[in-house]
């Protein structure tokens, strides 16, 4: 399991997470390595708009197109710094590629761009990230904390927050209703 890269790819949360910060999450993982993992959190928005966003960091939001657009718990990790998915993955100061469409950006001309109406034509906004220390995510998938699959792009940025987990569990085939609380070991 040490060479499993799940870059691009949904973490699951199973219902027996007890973790609060996971508990009935959909992560996006944007970066997998030896060093470990980092994620956001895709469907837990939280009671902050964009547009109050700018107001805070007294941006000017020229474009009323995503100006109602949710502000997301990313995860438990540098809650008091934004984390910009989206789609296309352009050129910023700070960015990850996560793959060639898609990427995570976490430096100030993004938004500024957004503001003045330049910015990606897709995105997602987060609060905090979700990180992992080296192997500790392989660990999880062994403690049968987490199902993945293989991410797309229209349940990141086209459908509601509500609808993203039951979204990924159709890419399995699975309905998250019918999960068991308990997993079982041969």
């Amino acid at each position: 399991m040490s060479s499993i890269n799940l870059t691009n790819h949904f973490l699951i949360a199973m219902p027996n997470m007890a973790d609060p910060y996971f508990s009935r999450t959909l992560t996006y993982v944007c970066e997998h390595n030896e060093q470990g993992a980092l994620g956001i959190v895709v469907n837990r928005p939280i009671d902050m708009t964009l547009q109050a966003l700018f107001e805070r960091l007294s941006l000017n939001l020229k474009s009323s197109a995503f100006a109602d657009a949710p502000i997301y718990f990313g995860g438990p990790v540098q809650t008091d710094r934004g984390f910009v998915l989206h789609l296309p993955a352009g050129e910023w100061q700070a960015t990850i590629k996560v793959r060639d469409a898609i990427g995570l950006t976490t430096s100030k001309d993004i938004l500024e761009a957004v503001g003045r109406g330049e910015g990606p034509s897709k995105m997602l906004v987060s609060l905090g990230y979700a990180g992992w220390s080296a192997g500790q995510i392989e660990h999880e998938l062994k403690q049968n904390a987490w199902l993945t699959v293989e991410a797309k792009d229209a349940i990141l940025f086209d459908i509601p927050a509500d609808e993203r987990l039951p979204a990924a569990m159709q890419l399995l085939g699975i309905d998250y209703a019918q999960l068991a609380d308990q997993a079982g070991h041969a």
